[in-house]
Protein backbone atom coordinates (compact mmCIF):
# COMPACT_ATOMS: atom_id res chain seq x y z
CA UNK A 1 0.00 0.00 0.00
CA UNK A 2 1.08 3.54 -0.79
CA UNK A 3 0.90 4.89 2.25
CA UNK A 4 2.42 2.46 4.23
CA UNK A 5 5.69 2.26 1.91
CA UNK A 6 5.95 5.92 2.42
CA UNK A 7 5.21 6.35 6.45
CA UNK A 8 8.19 3.22 6.42
CA UNK A 9 10.43 4.84 4.35
CA UNK A 10 9.88 8.18 6.17
CA UNK A 11 10.19 6.80 9.74
CA UNK A 12 13.80 5.52 8.60
CA UNK A 13 15.02 8.33 6.90
CA UNK A 14 13.78 10.02 9.88
CA UNK A 15 15.43 8.06 12.62
CA UNK A 16 18.45 8.58 10.49
CA UNK A 17 18.55 4.24 10.44
CA UNK A 18 19.86 3.63 6.89
CA UNK A 19 18.73 0.55 5.53
CA UNK A 20 20.22 0.13 2.20
CA UNK A 21 18.30 -3.72 1.86
CA UNK A 22 15.05 -2.03 2.87
CA UNK A 23 14.95 1.18 0.58
CA UNK A 24 16.60 -1.00 -2.29
CA UNK A 25 13.41 -3.29 -2.15
CA UNK A 26 11.04 -0.72 -1.30
CA UNK A 27 12.09 1.23 -4.66
CA UNK A 28 11.96 -1.91 -7.02
CA UNK A 29 8.43 -2.48 -5.69
CA UNK A 30 7.52 0.84 -7.04
CA UNK A 31 10.04 0.69 -10.66
CA UNK A 32 7.81 -2.42 -11.06
CA UNK A 33 4.26 -0.62 -10.44
CA UNK A 34 2.11 0.13 -13.74
CA UNK A 35 1.55 3.11 -12.49
CA UNK A 36 1.97 5.48 -9.89
CA UNK A 37 -2.10 6.66 -9.60
CA UNK A 38 -2.67 5.13 -5.95
CA UNK A 39 0.01 7.14 -4.41
CA UNK A 40 -1.65 10.52 -3.03
CA UNK A 41 1.28 13.97 -3.58
CA UNK A 42 1.79 13.54 0.51
CA UNK A 43 3.43 9.43 -0.04
CA UNK A 44 5.11 10.43 -2.83
CA UNK A 45 6.84 13.72 -1.16
CA UNK A 46 6.97 12.01 1.90
CA UNK A 47 9.30 8.83 0.04
CA UNK A 48 11.59 10.78 -1.84
CA UNK A 49 12.21 12.61 0.69
CA UNK A 50 12.89 9.85 2.74
CA UNK A 51 15.12 8.38 0.00
CA UNK A 52 16.91 11.88 -0.83
CA UNK A 53 17.89 12.06 3.27
CA UNK A 54 18.83 8.20 3.72
CA UNK A 55 21.55 8.96 0.64
CA UNK A 56 19.51 5.79 -0.98
CA UNK A 57 20.05 6.34 -4.63
CA UNK A 58 17.62 4.85 -7.00
CA UNK A 59 17.60 6.43 -10.23
CA UNK A 60 14.96 4.26 -11.94
CA UNK A 61 12.50 5.18 -9.14
CA UNK A 62 13.10 8.60 -9.00
CA UNK A 63 12.69 8.62 -13.07
CA UNK A 64 9.20 6.77 -12.68
CA UNK A 65 8.37 9.54 -9.98
CA UNK A 66 9.23 11.90 -11.74
CA UNK A 67 7.37 10.31 -15.24
CA UNK A 68 4.64 10.43 -12.98
CA UNK A 69 4.47 13.89 -11.70
CA UNK A 70 5.38 15.50 -15.51
CA UNK A 71 2.22 13.19 -16.78
CA UNK A 72 0.06 15.16 -14.82
CA UNK A 73 -1.97 17.70 -15.65
CA UNK A 74 -1.70 20.16 -12.97
CA UNK A 75 0.08 20.36 -9.73
CA UNK A 76 -3.10 21.71 -7.79
CA UNK A 77 -2.55 18.21 -5.36
CA UNK A 78 0.63 19.22 -4.19
CA UNK A 79 0.73 21.34 -1.41
CA UNK A 80 4.07 23.87 -1.14
CA UNK A 81 5.53 21.59 1.81
CA UNK A 82 5.50 18.76 -0.76
CA UNK A 83 6.77 20.48 -3.66
CA UNK A 84 10.05 21.82 -1.89
CA UNK A 85 10.25 18.04 -0.16
CA UNK A 86 10.26 16.87 -3.90
CA UNK A 87 12.56 19.62 -4.85
CA UNK A 88 15.39 19.03 -2.56
CA UNK A 89 14.90 15.28 -3.07
CA UNK A 90 15.88 15.43 -6.62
Amino acid sequence: KPQELSNMTWAFAKAESSHPGMFGKVADHITALDHLGAFNSQALSNMTWAFAKAESSHPRMFGKVADHITALDHLGAFNSQALSNMTWAF
